[in-house]
C-alpha cells in the first residue's frame, strides 16, 4: 500500500464554505423532450436550482497550507542499497557505491497536519515506524525535531508532538458520519518529496475495507495521492479534515485514482487516547469470528435476502473469555451489537472495539434458529489474542472411521499426529487423512490434515461423533452442514453440501 498526504494550516477552521460557494450564472440553452414527464421526479433538475459552481479552491488551500507539514524520518540501516530513492534505478553505477558498506542513515518522508495549536499532529504509523529520529517541517521552511506521542498500527495513526514558543496553526477535525459520495475533496501534502502539493477529487465511495486490518473502513477518494502523501489531510469545501490519507491501490506504484483515508470519526478517538494515555485501549469479548457465505446461511438455515445473511459467525471463543462466560459458543451468529445490526465481521469489530473494558454489551444472536440475547462484560484487549484462543476439548479415542458420500476419510488425531501437523496437545477432533477428488468435501475446501473439532454447534472429540452429527444433519434433509475445522492455528466453518437421497455417491 502506498502513502497518503498531508499539510498545515494557521487557523482553526471551522466554516468556511461561503469563500468557494460563488454565485457565478451561466447562460445556457436547454433541450426538452418532446414528450411530457413528471417533473417532480426530474434528478437534474432538483441538482439544478440548488447549483452553485465552484470558481477555485484557492482561498480555503492559501488558510489550510500552514497546518499542514513535511514529516522527515531517519531509519538505521546496513544495507543502504535496498532503498534507493525513487528515480535513481536509471543511474549507470549502484546507488550508493558499492565501498560504502558503513551503516547510514536513510531519510524518508511522509506528511502530517496539526490538530493543536500546542503542537500536536497526525500522521501515518508507517511514516514513523521505526524512525531513529524524526523532523518536521513547516510551511514556511522551519525546521523542528518532533518526538512521538504514540502509535496505533491497528488503524495506522500516530500523533507526534513539537514546540516553540510560538502556536501552530491547527486542523479542526470534521464528522465523516456526515460524507457522501460525489463530494468534493482536497489533497495536501508531500507526493514524491514535492512539498505542499494540491490534489482535488471526489469522495468514491464509504466504508471500504481493503484487507489491511480488521478496523478497515476507508473513505476512497479519486484525488490523485502518490508516495509522500502518507499522514495527509483530506479536507471538505468547509476546511475540515474528514480523513487521513494513508493507501493508494495501484498496479503502478503511482496513483490511478483509487486512494483510501482513515475517517475523521476514527482519527479524533485514536487521536484523543494517544494524546492522553499514548496508547489505544480496545474491548474483547473474546471470539474469533468469520463472514456467513451463501452456502454457509444455507447449511445453517440463517435468514438472508439474495444469498447474503447478516451476522459474524462465531468460529471459536476463548475459553472462560467474556462470551463464553455469557454462554455464547462456536456456531453461534451474533447479529446486533447494543440494538446495531452486524453486517459484516468488521461491524462487530468496529463497535465492540470502541467499548471500554469494564462495561457491558448486549448482543442479539441465533443459535440453532432461534434469537437469543446476552450481556457481555467487556474486556481489555490483550497483546497476544492469538495466545488466549486454545480450545480444551477432552480425549477420547476412537478407531479410524470414514465418511465416503462426501469424500471424507477421518481418522483419530493421535499424539503422533499432533506432532507431525503441528497441532497443540490439547486440541481433540477427527483429523482428515483424505479427501475425495471433486467430492463435496473437495468442493468445499477442505484438504488432508484439516481437523474438524465441530459440527454446527456441537463439539466434536473423535470420528464417531463427526460422522453421528453428520448423520443427524441429512435426517433433517438440510442441504448443507457446517464444518468447524482447525487449519493452521486458526478456528473456521466450512460448509459441505450434502448429497440428496438416491444421489451418487
Amino acid at each position: 500500500m502506498t502513502p497518503q498526504l498531508a499539510r498545515r494550516r494557521p487557523q482553526r477552521i471551522a466554516t468556511f464554505a461561503a469563500v468557494l460557494l460563488a454565485g457565478t450564472s451561466l447562460a445556457m440553452i436547454s433541450l426538452h423532450p418532446a414528450f411530457a414527464d413528471d417533473q417532480s421526479l426530474n434528478a437534474t433538475a432538483k441538482v439544478q436550482q440548488d447549483f452553485k459552481p465552484i470558481q477555485s479552491f484557492a482561498p480555503l488551500v492559501k488558510i489550510v497550507k500552514p497546518a499542514v507539514v513535511s514529516v522527515t524520518v531517519h531509519l538505521k540501516v546496513h544495507n543502504v542499497a535496498q532503498h534507493q530513492p525513487p528515480g535513481m534505478n536509471g543511474m549507470p553505477f549502484p546507488f550508493p557505491f558499492p565501498q560504502q558498506q558503513q551503516p547510514q542513515a536513510v531519510e524518508a518522508k511522509g506528511s502530517g497536519f496539526f490538530i493543536s495549536s500546542k503542537g500536536y499532529l497526525v500522521t501515518n504509523n508507517h511514516v514513523v515506524k521505526n524512525a531513529k529520529s524524526i523532523f518536521v517541517t513547516l510551511s514556511d521552511g522551519e525546521r523542528l525535531p518532533a518526538t512521538i506521542v504514540g502509535t496505533d498500527p491497528s488503524t495506522d495513526l500516530a500523533v507526534l508532538k513539537v514546540d516553540r514558543a510560538k502556536p501552530f496553526p491547527y486542523l479542526e477535525l470534521g464528522d465523516s458520519a456526515n460524507v457522501t459520495p460525489g463530494q468534493w475533496v482536497i489533497a495536501i501534502g508531500n507526493p514524491f518529496g514535492l512539498a505542499e502539493t494540491v490534489t482535488t477529487g471526489v469522495v468514491s465511495a464509504l466504508g471500504r475495507d481493503i484487507g489491511d486490518g480488521q478496523y478497515d473502513s476507508f473513505i476512497q477518494v479519486d484525488a490523485p495521492i502518490n508516495e509522500g502523501n502518507s499522514g495527509g489531510p483530506l479536507l471538505n469545501q468547509k476546511g475540515e479534515v474528514i480523513g487521513v490519507n494513508t493507501a493508494i491501490l495501484t498496479p503502478t506504484g503511482g496513483s490511478v485514482g483509487i486512494g483510501f483515508s482513515i475517517p475523521s470519526d476514527m482519527v479524533k478517538r485514536i487521536t484523543t487516547e494517544l494524546i492522553k494515555y499514548h496508547h489505544v485501549t480496545r474491548g474483547f469479548i473474546g471470539v474469533q469470528i468469520q463472514e456467513i457465505s451463501p452456502e454457509m446461511a444455507a447449511a445453517m438455515n440463517l435468514p438472508s435476502h439474495d444469498g447474503h445473511a447478516n451476522g459474524a459467525l462465531i468460529a471459536e471463543t476463548v475459553p472462560n473469555g467474556p462470551a463464553a462466560k455469557a454462554g455464547l459458543k462456536a456456531g453461534d451468529v451474533i447479529t446486533k451489537v447494543d440494538g446495531k445490526t452486524v453486517h459484516t465481521v468488521r461491524d462487530l469489530a468496529l463497535e465492540v472495539s470502541e467499548v471500554k473494558p469494564g462495561q457491558d454489551v448486549h448482543v442479539t444472536y441465533i443459535r440453532d434458529g432461534h434469537e437469543k440475547t446476552a450481556a457481555i462484560q467487556v474486556e481489555k484487549f490483550p497483546k497476544n489474542a492469538e495466545a488466549a484462543f486454545n480450545p480444551n476439548a477432552p480425549h477420547n479415542s476412537t478407531s479410524n472411521t470414514s465418511k465416503a458420500d462426501l469424500g471424507l476419510s477421518l481418522s483419530q488425531l493421535t499424539p503422533a499426529l499432533h506432532q507431525q501437523l503441528g497441532i497443540p496437545s490439547d486440541v481433540q477432533g477427527a483429523v482428515i487423512t483424505h479427501v475425495t477428488a471433486d467430492s463435496p468435501a473437495d468442493q468445499a475446501g477442505l484438504r488432508d490434515g484439516d481437523v474438524i473439532v465441530g459440527i454446527g454447534s456441537a463439539t466434536v472429540t473423535d470420528p464417531n461423533q463427526a460422522v453421528s452429527a453428520i448423520d443427524a444433519a441429512k435426517s433433517k434433509h438440510a442441504k448443507a452442514v457446517a464444518v468447524r475445522i482447525m487449519r493452521d492455528g486458526q478456528s473456521i466453518f466450512v460448509a459441505i453440501p450434502l448429497p440428496k437421497d438416491g444421489a451418487k455417491k
